[in-house]
């Protein structure tokens, strides 16, 4: 376990550039939201209606302390441990999904818990010796959300690559470690996209708009347009919550971040807002929490919840090494 920290936590963090300050609030926002659900996961809307989340909770579903993140952390990491600075090493990050699977790497507390099926099937596929890129599923019933809760750090990975068929073959190659169907596929690509444009322009409602207006044009195969209609056309604004359904399907997952991160106005509320959804609440929350912490910064986390995050050295130095690896010029040694 690695224990140095990167950054003094318990001081103001304003000396730190505006993109030190996402990425750093990308991965703390990111592991809280997870925390957030994992007491709650599969616990229906209106369970929570009655009883919702308002702070940090233990045990419920998984039975784990306050503060435990889940799969969906870990396999972020794993991500961010198989980046290479030169490119993207795809049987480097498969060796690190194994390594979590198995030996229990990039874990809160050194247990692995709540994997699913697609994830598991394609990682074990993957240790018994198939190329890594046509691990994941293909199948239709295979559009989990499972590529999407670890996309996040390629939008810091591919920030400066301008190709844009270069990006997507990246988003698409480590979807399919895990998830290959093209709905999986697009749903990462329309994330990553997305989040690549907030960090350009620091305004995540025109980084949206931009992105819907080239995917409209480029994604003109029929099936693709129909399940991410709502999304493209920007519908899922207008839409009441209880059209917004919060399940483990990637489409579903996606415009339930959507939803969140456009119907609140701080981090706090946009995490919430996701975990009360209710059902696959952990994912839904981290990708939120992540989400929110790059569009308002590490101050707006409540200090609190980073406080109970369980092991959070972890999630200081994988934020280091994301820095390191992906921000160019600006690579000077976090303190």
């Amino acid at each position: 376990m690695e224990k140095k920290v990167f950054v003094p936590f318990d001081a103001p963090i304003s000396f730190v550039s505006l993109k030190k300050d996402k990425v750093v609030a990308a991965l703390i926002g990111f592991a809280i939201g997870d925390a957030l659900g994992v007491p709650v996961e599969f616990v229906s809307r209106d369970e929570l209606k009655t009883n919702p989340v308002k702070t940090m909770n233990g045990f419920g579903t998984h039975n784990q302390p306050a503060g435990t993140w889940s799969d969906d952390t870990s396999l972020t990491i794993a991500l961010i441990k198989g980046l290479g600075e030169n490119g993207c090493d795809l049987d480097s990050i498969a060796d690190k999904m194994v390594d979590w699977l198995y030996y229990g790497r990039y874990t809160a507390n050194g247990k692995v818990f709540d994997v699913g099926n697609t994830t598991r099937k394609a990682i074990k596929a993957i240790k018994k010796g198939k190329t890594p890129v046509r691990a994941g599923g293909k199948g239709k019933f295979d559009n989990g959300n499972g590529s999407l809760m670890r996309i996040l750090p390629l939008a810091f990975f591919l920030q400066n690559e301008n190709d844009f068929e270069k990006r997507k073959a990246v988003i698409y190659n480590v979807s399919s470690l895990t998830h290959g169907h093209i709905i999986s596929k697009a749903a990462c690509h329309f994330l990553v996209e997305w989040l690549i444009e907030e960090l350009k322009s620091c305004n995540v409602a025109l980084a949206y708009e931009s992105v819907c207006s080239i995917f409209k044009r480029y994604y003109k195969e029929k099936g693709i347009r129909e399940k991410f209609s709502r999304i493209f056309s920007g519908e899922i604004f207008y839409l009441p919550i209880s059209k917004i359904k919060s399940t483990g399907y990637v489409v579903d997952t996606l415009e339930a971040v959507i939803w969140c991160i456009f119907h609140t106005d701080s981090y706090k509320d946009a995490v919430l807002s996701a975990v009360n959804l209710g059902g696959d609440t952990d994912t839904v929350g981290a990708i939120t929490g992540g989400v929110a912490g790059m569009v308002y910064g590490y101050n707006s986390i409540p200090k609190e919840w980073e406080c109970q995050i369980v092991n959070r050295n972890i999630i200081y130095n994988a934020a280091k090494e994301l820095y390191e690896k992906c921000c160019g010029n600006e690579r000077d040694t976090l303190q």
